[in-house]
């Protein structure tokens, strides 16, 4: 019998990275709990984050590749749920509307307390 060329070469090179969820979570903020436990990565039953790779040849390069998930799936959580930097441009335009805001709030109180004041008389107008 001969041999077939395609199963002559293979390898057994996939990495699975299992990583429990209750120790992930006391490591990460509270913040991205609820993503971590939504993503693709996660096994309901085992409470684990379950990661494969099988891209490489190398089995170290597949675990590398594990870690490379892990590390771009907590990246990517963490930034839908933690509002990035504000940046100078817009705390500027933002105390500039506050002021504006407030200058406007100002003006009307001003206008309320002279409406009022002229429909006194005055002291003198007996």
């Amino acid at each position: 019998m001969l041999a077939n060329p395609e199963r002559e070469n293979r390898v057994n090179s996939k990495a699975t990275l299992k990583v429990p969820l209750d120790a992930l979570l006391s490591l990460v903020p509270r913040l991205i709990h609820h993503p971590l436990r939504a993503s693709r990565y996660a096994a309901e039953r085992t409470q684990c984050l379950v990661i494969q790779s099988d891209e490489e040849r190398k089995q170290s390069n597949n675990v590398e590749s594990c870690y490379d998930k892990l590390y771009q799936l907590l990246q990517s959580s963490a930034k839908e749920v933690i509002p990035g930097e504000t940046s100078q441009a817009q705390r500027n335009r933002v105390q500039k509307l506050q002021k504006a805001q407030n200058e406007g709030r100002i003006k009307d109180k001003k206008q309320h307390s002279d409406k009022k004041s002229s429909r006194r008389g005055s002291k003198y107008d007996d």
